[in-house]
């Protein structure tokens, strides 16, 4: 979802040491270009908030998304040829209509999911009105990094990568529809406690790796991430509830 909910615990699960078959304590090739752009993601959210510290303008801050999401979209387009599952489908036949509802559902979710204890930490969210006004300016920047850019990297580490990677460290071996129960569940929480509203967050990231284990193709959760994220932020201008942003 969108950087103002993202916690620490997806950057602790991307350190987390590998053991390859043979002895060797290196992630595989493969996992970098999945692994660096949701880092460079992270490091951003980091950074703004050590900046905040020092007292550094909202409206400053404000403008920091269209780095960060320009340097995640430059990873993206650097390391494009190594994404083979986008590039190349293992299997091309899989169902947008189930994909975009699936995004619709994880939305009236999301934004229904927000009770006190289904929160942890707070968070001001993404206020693009300068003056009182919104400046459209951010706001398209924000809509376009939330729908075109994000699904794509988080659905790169936490589906592509990660899933896979808690049962096998070769993890392009383990075919998409079979990730086991306990890689299931692992990725599916720490997708959530990446998040502000973590119960929201794991029944997205349940959803998202369910669309990736039944299709076996990655563009089925980008697709359906891209909707929640898109339509989230049309209801959060609408509705000006900016801390869902």
């Amino acid at each position: 979802m969108t950087e103002s909910d993202h916690r620490t615990a997806a950057s602790a699960s991307a350190s987390a040491p590998a053991t390859l078959p043979g002895g060797a304590g290196l992630f595989v090739p493969a996992a970098w270009p999945r692994i660096l752009p949701f880092a460079a993601y992270m490091l951003f959210i980091g950074v703004a908030d050590v900046l905040a510290r020092l007292g550094m303008s909202a409206d400053a801050l404000r403008w920091l998304y269209p780095i960060k999401v320009g340097l995640v979209a430059l990873l993206l387009a650097l390391f494009w040829r190594r994404y083979d599952e986008l590039a190349h489908p293992r299997v091309p036949s899989w169902s947008p209509l189930v994909a975009v509802a699936t995004g619709i559902v994880v939305l009236v979710l999301w934004v229904s999911l927000d009770a006190g204890w289904m929160t942890v930490g707070t968070s001001a969210g993404f206020d693009p009105r300068v003056d009182g006004r919104i400046d459209m300016l951010l706001v398209a920047i924000r809509i376009a990094g939330a729908a075109l850019v994000v699904p794509v990297m988080e659905e790169l580490f936490w589906r592509s990568f990660l899933i896979r990677w808690v049962d096998n460290p070769d993890f392009q071996s383990v075919d998409p529809s079979q990730p086991s129960i306990k890689s299931f569940v692992i990725t599916a929480l720490l997708f959530g406690f990446e998040h502000n509203l973590w119960l929201a967050g794991i029944v997205a990231g349940a959803a998202y790796s369910l669309l990736y284990k039944r299709y076996r193709n990655l563009w089925s959760p980008i697709l359906a991430h891209a909707v929640t994220n898109g339509l989230l932020g049309v209801w959060v201008v609408h509705t000006g509830r900016w801390s869902f942003w």
